[in-house]
């Protein structure tokens, strides 16, 4: 295959990243993808090529937007966050502190905290949803207010996969007053200058790339699909497929517009690194500060850790933020943290070494792991390049 031509810049300390990202572009791995560094709050690799689309006939340009998926959650957790340091989220208060409603169903006691650390054992709604209801705010939280958890509270952790964004985008909307769209705008996106919505404005389809589905990885076991078709009222086909997310189209106006704070955020590697750089040099970048050291190091405590009640893997978890479990280390620091998305995308800090990375794609990857091959291979010529 030819050889891919990368816009951007990169330093020359991280040549070795730069050549591992032209690889995957000529391997066929990647359609469209960006990838930015900082470090110490310097930007050392600025990075975009391929396309925005299957048909290759938009360019992927440095502001080009896509939908990350999960590394969405990273976002919605330093929401949740900003309003703990300032003392108006209590982590050890009962959420129904904020939100009433939710004590039904024996709910009336569980913590603040098991909802950022998947182990409040609502990863699910039991009662059948219609599909729209994904992009009903009001219903979501209505049928999770009255759920029942599906394990005791704190006694073990599950990958709250969708409903971790309708919990604790709940608890940010009531206790600040906005939704989570507006307040990611507001008081991360905006004055950063790093561009991340959730609830994309019509306006920017013309500059968001279509997600495209690449390989699908088998490790010689059952795929997620069939494990949710084998048991269709089993936890794992709840959490997914009611209501149905596979069923929906991440490139419908409908899904970019809806506000799904764990699934649908929309974004560019630029502004993945730039928030991750921050909370990777004590929380300000550039004079803007957005969380404090030990709001920091609070962040990254681990919470959870062990196999995971939902999904087929081991997973680690601090306050809303993944850390790497020793199964799948991103590289030789043990207490990264960040949150990455189906299909490849990541949002990373690493205190210790001042590292911000964002990588954000459209050829959509999927196999039975935690963090894509691609990002994985980038981090590792990252740290060599050190």
């Amino acid at each position: 295959m030819a050889a891919v031509e990368l816009s951007g810049h990169c330093d020359a300390r991280f040549k070795r990243v730069r050549e591992v990202f032209a690889a995957s572009f000529e391997s066929g791995a990647e359609l469209g993808a960006s990838l930015c560094i900082y470090r110490g709050g310097e930007l050392v690799v600025d990075l975009w090529g391929g396309f925005a689309n299957a048909a290759k006939t938009v360019p992927w340009r440095r502001d080009t937007l896509a939908n990350v998926y999960s590394t969405t959650k990273g976002i919605t957790a330093l929401c949740a966050h900003q309003l703990i340091e300032r003392g108006e989220l209590d982590l050890d208060a009962p959420v129904a502190r904020y939100w009433p409603e939710f004590a039904q169903a024996g709910k009336a006691e569980l913590p603040v905290r098991m909802l950022l650390s998947h182990r409040a054992g609502l990863p699910a709604v039991a009662r059948p949803l219609a599909p729209g209801d994904i992009f009903d705010w009001k219903t979501m939280t209505t049928a999770l207010a009255e759920q029942k958890p599906w394990w005791t509270p704190g006694s073990k952790h599950g990958y709250h996969a969708l409903t971790f964004g309708w919990l604790v985008g709940e608890l940010v909307r009531r206790v600040s007053g906005m939704g989570i769209g507006r307040y990611v705008r507001e008081h991360i996106a905006a004055p950063l200058g790093a561009e991340f919505w959730i609830g994309l404005p019509e306006e920017l389809d013309a500059r968001t790339a279509d997600l495209v589905q690449g390989p699908i990885v088998s490790s010689g076991g059952p795929n997620l699909m069939e494990e949710i078709a084998r048991e269709p009222e089993g936890l794992l086909a709840k959490a997914f497929a009611n209501p149905p997310l596979f069923a929906m189209s991440p490139n419908s106006r409908e899904w970019r517009a809806a506000e799904l704070a764990a699934a649908n955020g929309h974004t560019s590697a630029y502004a993945l690194a730039r928030i991750y750089a921050a909370l990777a040099c004590g929380g300000e970048l550039e004079g803007v500060r957005l969380l404090g050291r030990d709001a920091i190091e609070n962040a990254r405590i681990v919470q959870s850790s062990g196999q995971d009640a939902v999904l087929p893997l081991v997973t680690r978890f601090g306050l809303g933020f993944m850390i790497p479990p020793d199964n799948e280390p991103l590289g030789p620091n043990p207490r990264v943290f960040g949150h990455g998305g189906a299909g490849g995308s990541l949002g990373l800090a690493d205190p210790e070494a001042r590292l911000g990375f964002g990588y954000v794609m459209n050829c959509m990857h999927t196999g039975l792991w935690l963090v894509d091959p691609r990002p994985r291979a980038l981090l590792s010529a990252l740290y060599a390049s050190l």
